[in-house]
Parts: structure tokens; C-alpha cells; sequence
């Protein structure tokens, strides 16, 4: 029987397509690739080889340990998380297509690559490895396209703060620039770094269309154009890579943490998204209300409504994530309800045809995130769950006012117990990748309340006489 890998490695014009890389190569003076893929928690992993051998990595990949999709990190009990000392190897393939040099070293290049099972696995040899969350991506978003004849885009906003260096180099928590929101003048105190980012953002394919200073101290937030879903992930991937970059040139530190300082508002990463018939976006409105969306908006945004609270372990997946939805007074997403330019909701219709799913912050695996709201979308768009009626008052005032929310998990530990209950989101981490997921999140949150911190020293060190 063919394997997974066999089929991809026969895939039509794939050879044709390793030639053109090496056309690339050639022509560029390209001395070395690196082969990258991406973990659980959205770290780029890989190996460099030398550009020399592109033809026959090309054909027979690399190998690395299936826990390289897991950042090769130990438990708290000391034990390899997903996978054992003694699990096989994965095999790593390029995807021609997603090739492009470095433009900071000319000399170096990227690809992304699809990750399998080894040839020679008793079980499943060649298969697709499962604990790939950007090849699960793919497969199912195919699925999902083959189900329902759409197909999702997705533009997301990805916020981060640039942090000072101390004279070490290693990053500082105070901001380069003061928290005034959409100031031109702190936008100017970082435009030589938005320069750079820029000039190799564009070098390596992203359509950049829109910045901005946010209103945390250092935040930017940086936009590119909306795509479907996996190229959409794989250019924020590719963005973060920028950032660090410049980040080493300039002497600055892109930091991705969702809420770095108290007080004042946190890195989010909103997806906006759409649903796609060929080039027809069906979520446009058609009724005669120009802000309700169409015939495929309203199922869809209800499944993401009915399995939100899971959904949150996935798109709000730290412990830290959890300290900007207790910062309520800075527009935190925070209940399970949508409207219209309604911030104050986890979804808003941000502009015709268009969600913005808002529980989301920098340090998401876009991947998952992405995969866990094409799940949820199917199961709406199969059981025609109904979103009920947007609320246009502010959440806060409609709750005092006795409506009824549900409310997304406090803490990262009761969005854990959330996912764990939810057999839908659960289809978004098949396979390997649940066990994975689980067993990293768990040991962060497990090793997360068994850490005194400087909040209980100061609470209770004095508690009695």
C-alpha cells in the first residue's frame, strides 16, 4: 500500500519544482537551508544542512526525534514530554514551494517542511505524523473544504512589545517607548525598527498593509494581508522570525508574552476571519441588514460560540494568557458573546463579511488556533447552531442589566478541564498531538501552582502573629 509520504514525495511537478529551487540556489549563491517545521508551542524547530545536498534531502528528508515537536522538553518529573527516549525518529520532507532566502544572509535559506512517520515504523510507516500541528492544519482544513465546498482566510494582528537590553544584551521588562495609543510620535521612535522589519518582511513575500503604536509601553502592532489559513499561519511564523532578527540587529527585544506589564493592555494576536466559496466570501450580509452576516456567518460563529470555552485552552494557551483576561478594564474578550464593533465581546463583526475572533494572544499557535476554529465552525455549520441575536450594549452593562454569558476560563488550568470535556475541539489535536498538547499544557500549569511566587511572599509571609 502507498504511504502518505510515498504519495507526497509523487505528488505532479514536485520534481519539477526541487529544480527550480536549485535554479534558486545556484543563482542566489545560497550555501545553506534550513529545514524547519513547528512545535506545539509555535517554537520554528529544524535542522540546517548544507544547500549542496538539496536534491537528495529534497527526496529522502531528515530525521530528527518525534519529541523535537514538543521542544524536546522534560516534565517536572523528569520525563520527556509526548514521546520516550526510546521513540523513532520522524522524517522530515521540503516543500519547494515555501523556499526563500534569508534576507539578512544571502547565503542561508528556509523551507517549511511536512513531517512523517519513519519508513520503517511496525505501525503506520510513511504516515503522516500527527504531532505535525502545521500539516494537521492543512489536512483539516482540506477535510473541512471537502465537507462544506468552503474554505477559510484568515488575517490576524499580531502584537508584541520591544523591550529595552540591558548591557548583557538580555532583554529588560520596561518598554522602549510610552504607552500612548496610535501616537505618532512613539510610532516614530520605533521606525527604525519598523523600517527593518518591513524592508525583510516584503523581501519575504508578506504583503505588509498597516501599523500602528498600541497602547502598552514599546507595543506595535504590524499588519500583513489576509490569505487563506495556512499561508496566513505560516507568514506569522515567518514574521516572528523577522522580528527576532531585527531585534538582534537593533538591540531591542521583540517580546511576545501576552501580558509582560499590568496596568495596561496586553499583546493579543485577533483573527479575523472569513468563509470562502471560490472567490465569493459567504459571510457578506444578504438581508437587508448590511451588518448581519450571511447564510454561512451565523452557523459558523455559532459553533465557535458553543465550544469557546475549550477553544480558549487552544487560542489562550499559557498561564500568562490568563493575566490578560483578568485585566478586564482593557476592552479583555472575556465573554462568549458577539456583536457589531463590540470589543467588549470575544467576537465582533469588524467589518462586512468579516469576524474577529478577539480570545487570542501573542504567544497562540496559530496552527492550532486556527484548526480548533475550523472544527468548531464545521460542527456549527452541521448542526446549524444558532449564535442568537448580537448584542450592541457594552457586556459588562447588558451582565448588570441580567443578561445571561457564559464567561471563558479564569485560569489556563480550568481551560485545560474545558478542552478535556470537549470532544469537538479535541478533533483539532488528532492523534499524537492531544497527547502532546495535554501533557505540555498540563505540566505548565501543574509546574505553574507549585511555584511560590513573590505575590504569596508578600501576601502571606507575616499572616500571623
Amino acid at each position: 500500500m502507498t504511504t502518505d509520504l510515498e504519495r507526497f514525495l509523487g505528488q505532479d511537478a514536485r520534481d519539477a519544482a526541487v529544480a527550480e529551487v536549485r535554479r534558486q540556489i545556484d543563482a542566489a549563491g545560497v550555501q545553506y537551508i534550513y529545514y524547519q517545521f513547528v512545535s506545539v508551542t509555535g517554537r520554528v524547530m529544524g535542522k540546517g544542512i548544507p544547500a549542496k545536498h538539496w536534491e537528495r534531502t529534497a527526496r529522502s528528508g531528515f530525521q530528527l526525534v518525534y519529541g523535537a515537536t514538543a521542544n524536546l522538553f522534560v516534565d517536572r518529573k523528569g520525563n520527556y514530554i509526548g514521546y520516550g527516549p526510546e521513540a523513532r525518529e520522524l522524517v522530515g520532507l521540503p516543500e519547494p514551494e515555501t523556499f526563500c532566502v534569508l534576507p539578512w544572509d544571502t547565503k542561508t535559506a528556509r523551507v517549511f517542511c511536512t513531517l512523517f512517520r519513519g519508513r520503517e515504523e511496525e505501525v503506520d510507516p510513511g504516515a503522516f505524523l500527527t504531532s505535525d500541528c502545521r500539516g494537521n492544519l492543512k489536512r483539516i482544513h482540506r477535510s473541512f473544504e471537502e465537507e462544506t465546498g468552503h474554505h477559510m482566510r484568515v488575517g490576524c494582528e499580531p502584537e508584541m512589545m520591544w523591550l529595552k537590553t540591558n548591557p548583557d544584551g538580555t532583554p529588560s521588562v520596561e518598554g522602549m517607548t510610552k504607552p500612548y495609543c496610535y501616537h505618532i510620535d512613539q510610532f516614530s521612535e520605533l521606525q527604525p525598527i519598523i523600517h527593518k522589519v518591513l524592508e525583510y518582511a516584503e523581501a519575504m513575500g508578506l504583503d505588509m498593509i498597516q501599523g500602528d503604536h498600541e497602547d502598552a509601553p514599546g507595543q506595535l502592532e504590524l499588519n500583513f494581508q489576509f490569505d487563506r489559513a495556512e499561508l496566513t499561519a505560516d507568514r506569522l511564523t515567518t514574521y516572528r522570525q523577522i522580528c527576532r532578527q531585527v531585534g538582534r540587529e537593533m538591540g531591542a527585544f521583540p517580546c511576545f508574552m501576552p501580558k509582560p506589564f499590568m496596568g495596561v493592555s496586553a499583546n493579543g494576536c485577533h483573527h479575523n476571519f472569513s468563509l470562502w466559496q471560490g472567490e465569493t466570501n459567504t459571510f457578506m450580509p444578504d438581508t437587508s441588514n448590511p451588518r448581519m452576516p450571511g447564510k454561512m456567518g451565523m452557523p459558523a460563529l455559532g459553533g465557535i460560540l458553543a465550544h469557546l470555552r475549550a477553544l480558549t485552552a487552544i487560542s489562550a494557551s499559557t498561564v500568562n494568557s490568563y493575566r490578560r483576561f483578568a485585566d478586564a478594564g482593557f476592552w479583555a474578550p472575556i465573554f462568549a458573546d458577539w456583536g457589531f464593533q463590540n470589543r467588549t465581546t470575544a467576537i465582533r463583526v469588524s467589518a462586512p463579511g468579516r469576524f474577529e475572533y478577539r480570545s487570542v494572544d501573542s504567544a497562540v499557535n496559530q496552527y492550532l488556533c486556527m484548526a480548533g476554529m475550523l472544527v468548531c465552525m464545521r460542527d456549527g455549520i452541521r448542526n446549524n447552531i444558532d449564535p442568537g441575536e448580537p448584542e450592541e450594549r457594552n457586556i459588562y452593562q447588558a451582565i448588570e442589566g441580567g443578561k445571561q454569558v457564559k464567561r471563558i476560563p479564569a485560569t489556563f488550568g480550568e481551560a485545560l478541564d474545558e478542552l478535556e470535556r470537549d470532544e469537538v475541539v479535541k478533533e483539532a489535536l488528532p492523534g499524537d498531538m492531544y497527547t502532546v498538547f495535554m501533557h505540555y499544557k498540563r505540566d505548565e500549569w501543574e509546574r505553574f501552582i507549585s511555584t511560590v511566587t513573590e505575590w504569596d511572599i508578600k501576601e502571606y509571609l507575616d499572616v500571623l502573629p
